[in-house]
């Protein structure tokens, strides 16, 4: 794994946030450094995605507040986050189903460079460059999420359950790639992911949220060290190996 240097790029202070005046998280404060693999875990509606989505700028943040590399963000839209260095592959996948893939990818570039990057990481979008996004199975529908995000060239990645009902070899894919984005020490990434091994398999440190607040934030050799902190949380243990 790449050397982090303990400076965050990252800073969530006392965040309050949700729906319109529907708080959904409590009081959520965290930092993360520069090249770290977070990932974070929970049951369902406890506010996983939302916390993704007000780092984003897609919810309604009652109080607190968001520094990315130092600079306040709270009070910045999603568009100049985004431009900022921050990339956020979404559950619902968001790609556009009546573009080709080759149009999706230049719908989500930044800045110099082509879309030629997105194939080499996944080449079957190369095989498939013609084909509009509804004519996709749902593993390259994935693929091609990742590869339009990565288009935009972000420093923090943020990913909302990328793995959901995708066929194993299709997430052991995606976790090759999402492997070397974090080794060249370029990207700094949040995976919010439902197969709890996968994720601890990935990350450096592990958060649980519950009911909209920080249950669990430590070392993912922790939680391996100590699965009832999952069965506690998360109602879940690990796989004997």
């Amino acid at each position: 794994m790449p050397t982090k240097t303990n400076e965050p790029i990252l800073s969530l202070r006392g965040i309050h946030a949700g729906y319109g005046d529907t708080q959904i998280l409590n009081d959520i404060s965290l930092e993360v450094e520069k090249g770290e693999r977070l990932a974070i875990v929970g049951r369902n509606g406890v506010g996983k995605s939302t916390l993704l989505n007000t780092i984003m700028g897609l919810t309604d943040m009652h109080s607190g507040s968001i520094e990315f590399r130092g600079d306040a963000l709270h009070s910045l839209p999603s568009h100049k986050r985004a431009l900022s260095g921050l990339g956020l592959v979404p559950q619902t996948r968001d790609i556009f189903a009546t573009l080709s893939v080759e149009e999706n990818l230049l719908a989500g570039l930044k800045g110099n460079g082509g879309i030629e990057q997105g194939f080499a990481m996944f080449p079957r979008l190369k095989e498939r460059r013609k084909n509009s996004g509804a004519q996709l199975s749902g593993g390259e529908q994935q693929m091609l999420s990742i590869a339009r995000t990565l288009m935009g060239k972000p420093e923090l990645l943020m990913l909302d359950e990328p793995m959901e009902g995708l066929a194993p070899v299709i997430c052991d894919m995606l976790m090759d790639v999402l492997e070397q984005l974090a080794a060249d020490g370029a990207h700094t990434i949040i995976l919010v992911e439902q197969h709890t091994e996968l994720a601890l398999q990935f990350s450096d440190r592990m958060m649980i949220l519950d009911g909209g607040e920080i249950v669990f934030l430590g070392a993912t050799d922790e939680v391996q060290a100590n699965p009832q902190i999952l069965e506690r949380h998360v109602g879940l243990g690990l796989t004997e190996t």
